[in-house]
């Protein structure tokens, strides 16, 4: 973590400032504690990640096995942490740590599908930003291009798998957080750009259309999704498509600009494995306030 984040981040639960605890720092903060001196909240920075989870012992609990590992890599100060928020849930949880290992292999093997190639350029036609932010950056590759042409960048995603892969390069003015798109770990802060690709089939969109609408009072909006609204159990309770979306960005008083007012298929090309390719075609909006 670097030490500039600090004065934009807040606590989910009372919306307090946070402050350090360091455990262990070289060139950024490898490990260490947020705490809420409000709340009492805690949030801890493992392998130089914050994780600001609203119940950290819930996450970790869904995801034993990467607990288990953790536990064997960090200061003692911090294993005392770990085996305290695992010890506090039942053990008969779902663990999501080799999904999540899986889609962040899939993700890497699959960084020249053209898709990015479209996204690149849709982001190179916009105004250079002091503050950006993408959501469900996973393994932060169109985070880490928005680092090249902004001062200050944060990504944002639930898997401690994908944002260690992305905290692999090192940038100065970059960092990345483990967290829900949904929680208010920036507080108040606004943005001049926000980036959200294919993920709205992931969180409740219209949340996230309101969380987005209330952080940029002016600026841009990079936002893309292929409408996989069959998930089952974890399908999103209100899905969008491609024209609703642009309804609802409009009533947030967005502008649909860069000739994306009319629903696109870009292609998206995901190697599951040697044998399995899921191709997706995402439809891509840019719009303005």
């Amino acid at each position: 973590m670097k030490e500039f984040s600090l004065d934009y981040l807040r606590c989910i639960k009372c919306d307090s400032k946070l402050e350090l605890n360091v455990f262990k720092k070289k060139s950024e903060i490898e490990e260490g504690l947020l705490e809420c001196s409000n709340c009492d909240a805690l949030y801890p920075i493992i392998e130089k990640i914050p994780i600001l989870w609203n119940d950290f012992s819930n996450y970790i609990t869904n995801r034993r096995l990467l607990g288990a590992r953790l536990v064997n890599s960090v200061s003692s100060q911090m294993k005392i942490f770990l085996k305290n928020s695992m010890n506090k849930n039942g053990k008969n949880i779902e663990d999501r740590t080799k999904l999540e290992e899986r889609w962040t292999s899939i993700y890497q093997k699959s960084t020249r599908s053209r898709f990015y190639s479209t996204i690149r350029k849709s982001l190179r036609t916009l105004p250079n930003s002091k503050i950006v932010l993408e959501y469900g950056c996973s393994i932060g590759k169109m985070t880490s291009f928005l680092a090249d042409s902004s001062q200050i960048v944060f990504g944002v995603d639930r898997s401690f798998s994908a944002i260690k892969v992305a905290t692999r390069e090192y940038k100065e003015n970059l960092d990345y957080f483990v967290a829900d798109s949904l929680s208010p770990i920036f507080g108040k802060t606004k943005f001049d750009l926000i980036v959200a690709l294919n993920i709205l089939d992931l969180v409740e969109p219209m949340d996230l259309l309101r969380q987005i609408s209330a952080q940029i009072p002016r600026g841009f909006l990079l936002i893309s999704d292929p409408y996989d609204n069959d998930r089952g159990k974890n399908s999103v309770k209100k899905p969008l498509d491609e024209n609703t979306l642009r309804e609802n960005l409009k009533n947030l008083k967005f502008k649909i600009i860069q000739n994306t007012k009319n629903p696109s298929s870009i292609s998206w090309n995901l190697k599951l494995n040697p044998r399995t390719k899921l191709n997706y075609k995402v439809d891509l909006v840019v719009a303005k306030k």
